[in-house]
């Protein structure tokens, strides 16, 4: 059966976030849905999860799943908002279990804080299946970019997080604690081994200049392409290629609010005795 799928561009941190569903009046499942938050004041907002709820409302959806593709560093979940507001069970790969234990440490997070997962309501093996309404999907880990990411094969469509972006723009950095870029080039290659139109659907996109924002490509499209891992270049290649770049490039805005906040399932740090929550910023840790 052919996926429904509806997409959501948030220009604010380059995220997309999806709705894919069976049919009108059927169910569905919301993909990495965006908490807004403003850095500078600490205020969080829900404008972009609102968009995904009057989309749910409008086609008459009942939500079954929220499914977070990895712990995301660019911006917050807005996972606990949606299933206040429409239900479904949040979800993310079981191997959460190590992004936790990783950032417990870099943070120092409270001992009440556990490593187990169990902040998600259900944790996804490796090729385990589930249903949304009248489709059937299944899970395909993706380490590399963390340890935990994992993909979402539903119908014709695979939801790759930041494994892969559009072709003119390549793959997810990898220096993050707990990334490798051999692994994503191993989870990369298991995407492009799939059939040549599978569509590939993205989680970011940075577009360049004088393109359109996107988020769909194909199988075929990818290996013919994609900037750091098309056809031909092999493992040795990329992850030099990776090691290289990802030294260049900037810790993500949101990184460290955002991580507090998703490996937790997009719940903030208990209230401290005045009733406000806080997030830590080590200094000179990272």
């Amino acid at each position: 059966m052919t996926a429904q799928i509806a997409s959501f561009f948030d220009a604010a941190t380059g995220t997309v976030s999806h709705i894919v569903y069976d049919r009108p009046g059927g169910h569905a499942a919301a993909v990495d849905p965006v908490l807004d938050f403003d850095f500078r004041s600490g205020r969080t907002s829900r404008a972009s999860a609102d968009r995904l709820l009057a989309f749910l409302a409008e086609q008459r959806l009942t939500l079954q799943w929220i499914l977070e593709t990895h712990a995301h560093a660019d911006h917050l979940s807005a996972a606990p908002y949606l299933k206040r507001q429409a239900g479904g069970r949040v979800a993310i790969g079981a191997r959460i279990v190590e992004v936790q234990a990783i950032f417990r440490r870099v943070f120092n997070l409270e001992p009440a804080f556990r490593c187990d997962g169990s902040q998600f309501d259900h944790l996804f093996q490796d090729g385990e299946t589930f249903r949304i309404g009248e489709l059937e999907a299944r899970v395909i880990a993706l380490p590399g970019h963390t340890p935990a990411d994992v993909g979402y094969q539903i119908g014709d469509a695979v939801f790759v997080g930041d494994t892969l972006f559009m072709p003119d723009v390549g793959t997810a950095r990898c220096d993050f604690p707990g990334g490798d870029p051999a692994e994503l080039y191993r989870s990369i290659r298991k995407l492009l081994a799939l059939p040549d139109d599978t569509r590939l659907l993205m989680c970011h996109d940075y577009p360049p200049a004088g393109r359109e924002p996107a988020w769909s490509a194909t199988v075929a499209e990818q290996r013919a392409a994609n900037l750091h891992a098309r056809d031909g270049v092999d493992e040795a290649g990329f992850v030099e290629m990776r090691a290289a770049r990802d030294k260049t490039l900037a810790m993500p805005q949101l990184l460290l609010p955002a991580v507090q906040i998703n490996i937790r399932a997009g719940m903030p740090p208990p209230a401290e005795d005045n009733g406000v929550s806080y997030l830590k910023l080590p200094l000179d840790a990272l």
